[in-house]
Order: structure tokens, then C-alpha cells, then sequence
């Protein structure tokens, strides 16, 4: 039976609502699933002192290290403890790699050109002179932490005669250049931030909107769609993020009623791009650093001129409250992980021989 581990930085499995569901569905699937974290791995003689779920509860017990590792929970604080995981990574396969932040990504997809087009145009500014540089010539600009979360932070700058627009998530104010350099620079102290281009994409009734391309490996270590559904911001709002009061909708009635009889192109083109951007960013991950991705979600935005623009891209997406989808995550990463074992075990089989 292959034994799943899945690494976390909470050492209890019952802090960590998503952990049953993981546990439920390999043993669904003819595995096991074993809850540690990197405290409770004996690097001498290759055990876990870790969780399995048993009879409605979480039972601590030994257990020989894992056939494969879901490494899941906060990238910082396991990092504390690298050490351990990285004498792990030696002889058992990891699901999940880190891809970078905002302008990680940014730079290998631009480097890499083939999908460069779709890429906004983006610049790090860590001072004044530079920001204003930015809004000078693009007039319109969104301005971001380049490590934010789920919208955080995000701003929409605008000139206006002599002032400026300041629109936050739910706040629009007018302030003067002075009021500007303060707030900015206020913000540049915090960290360091990136200004784009505003692009324009707005449904009929006016509200912003993205969507969000959400794909995973499967059980062959393909490329799978788990979901595409957009995100619609509240009135007077520039962020569609869910954490910040955006809606979500299904994917074909929304199309249907922004764009008519085009959905059903619209709708393959997000399918298509997903599966491609996917593969790609795969490939270079691969080429760099010899790892594999096995999740991403990606966030696009149509503009008024139907051009596809990216906005974000993240390795480690959640999963809407919405549609059900939370099963059919957990399936996914399940019978990849059992997948990427079962690859393992057939390398080793072959050195053997």
C-alpha cells in the first residue's frame, strides 16, 4: 500500500481542517496518509512519529518514512527546519515546489517569450522617482506588493489635473501630489512593491472582474483542468479577490451574459491557455531546477479588445467556497501523489536490476 505523507508545520492534524479530507480520500483510493511534521521525523533509522486517521480520530504512531511527501502548510516556517526536509527530498518525492513571487514568475515567463504577449507590462519600484516614472507614463496604473495575498494592498492610481485618484478595495479619494509622495512612500518602506498598467475589464454592469484558470496534475501526471469560474468584484471596488467581498459565478452562464454567442470560444480559449501556460511553466521548472509543479492558479483578465493579459500567478491557489470543488482538489492531488510513487518505486527497480 503506498504511504502518503503530508508535511505540515502544525504539528496537531486537528488544526488543519483540510487534513481529513486528504486522509479520507486516500484510503478511498487504496492508500494510506500519514500527518507530520518535520519534529516528528527520525532521520537515523527513516521513520515518522506522525498521525494516521483511525476509527473517527487521529492516532500518533511510527511509521517508516513515506513513498511520497504532500508538502503542504507555511513554505516559511518549514523552512526553519530545512535541513530535515531537505535530506528527505534525497530519496522521496515531493508533490509541490515553489514557483516564486509576482516577479519570479514575471521574469521567467518573459525570458522564456513564448507566452511573453500576455505577460503586463511590469516594473519593481523601491523609490519615489521610479513610481512616479511609471504613472507618468501610463497614466492609469495599479501598484501592489510584489508578496501580497489575496489582493491585499493593491491600489488603483489615476492622474487627475492637478491631483490624483487613490482607489483601495472599497475607498476612492482625491489627494494632492504631497498627500501622494506620503502615501507611497509610506508603502515603499513596508516592502517592496511593482507598478502595472491599469487594464480594463469590467462586466456590462460595470463591476471588475478576472478569472481565475485552476489546474492540477492527475493520476497519470497530466494536466488537468479542476475548475475555470470568474471572479467579480463588488460595485466600486477594483479587487475580484474572494477574500476581499468578490462574488464567484459559473463559468457558462457568466460568458453567456457578457459575451453572447462568443462564450463558447471564450470559454475553450481559457481552457486552452490554462492547460498550455501550465505545461510551460512546467517545462522551465523542470529545465531550472529539476523539480515538478503539481498545482497552479492562474488569474487573467479579458480587456475591452478581448486580449488575454495575466495578472497573477500562484503555486499554492485555494480553492473557491463555492461549486463544490474542495473533493475534487484533494482527488487530484491524491492519485498524484500515488502516481509520482509508484514512478519512484519503478526508478528504483530499474537501478536494482
Amino acid at each position: 500500500m503506498t504511504l502518503i505523507g503530508m508535511l505540515h508545520h502544525r504539528k496537531d492534524p486537528r488544526t488543519v481542517i483540510k487534513a481529513y479530507a486528504y486522509a479520507a480520500i486516500a484510503r478511498a483510493e487504496g492508500a494510506e496518509l500519514v500527518y507530520f511534521s518535520p519534529g516528528q521525523v527520525n532521520l537515523e533509522d527513516k521513520t515518522v512519529n506522525g498521525y494516521i486517521y483511525e476509527n473517527g480520530d487521529w492516532v500518533q504512531t511510527v511509521v517508516r518514512w513515506p513513498d511520497v511527501i504532500y508538502n503542504t502548510g507555511s513554505p516559511e516556517k518549514l523552512s526553519k527546519q530545512y535541513d530535515i526536509i531537505r535530506v528527505m527530498k534525497q530519496s522521496i518525492p515531493f508533490t509541490t515546489h515553489s514557483i516564486g513571487n509576482k516577479m519570479r514568475v514575471y521574469k521567467r515567463i518573459e525570458e522564456a517569450g513564448k507566452f511573453s504577449q500576455y505577460l503586463i507590462p511590469s516594473q519593481v519600484v523601491r523609490h519615489l522617482k521610479s513610481f512616479f516614472d511609471q504613472l507618468n507614463m501610463y497614466q492609469k496604473i495599479v501598484f501592489k506588493p510584489v508578496n501580497g495575498r489575496k489582493g491585499q494592498g493593491i491600489l488603483l492610481i489615476e492622474r487627475s489635473q492637478d491631483r490624483y485618484v487613490v482607489q483601495n478595495q472599497d475607498k476612492r479619494e482625491y489627494i494632492s501630489t504631497a498627500g501622494l509622495r506620503e502615501l507611497i512612500g509610506a508603502k515603499l518602506r513596508e516592502g517592496a512593491h511593482m507598478v502595472q498598467p491599469y487594464i480594463h475589464c469590467k462586466t456590462k454592469a460595470g463591476n471588475a472582474y478576472d478569472f481565475r484558470l485552476h489546474v492540477q496534475k492527475d493520476g497519470n501526471g497530466e494536466w488537468v483542468i479542476t475548475t475555470t469560474y470568474p471572479r467579480i468584484a463588488p460595485a466600486g471596488s477594483i479587487i475580484a479577490n474572494i477574500n476581499n467581498g468578490g462574488a464567484t459565478n459559473y463559468l457558462e452562464p457568466f460568458l453567456l451574459q457578457e459575451f453572447g454567442e462568443r462564450y463558447y470560444d471564450i470559454k475553450r480559449y481559457l481552457e486552452q491557455f490554462s492547460l498550455m501556460m501550465a505545461r510551460h511553466l512546467d517545462q522551465i521548472q523542470m529545465e531550472k531546477f529539476n523539480e515538478r509543479i503539481d498545482e497552479l492558479g492562474m488569474d487573467v483578465a479579458l480587456d475591452e479588445f478581448g486580449k488575454l493579459w495575466i495578472f497573477e500567478i500562484n503555486w499554492r491557489p485555494g480553492c473557491p467556497p463555492a461549486f463544490y470543488l474542495e473533493l475534487d482538489v484533494v482527488k487530484n492531488l491524491i492519485r498524484y501523489c500515488i502516481y509520482l510513487a509508484n514512478q519512484a518505486k519503478e526508478i528504483r527497480e530499474q537501478i536494482r536490476q
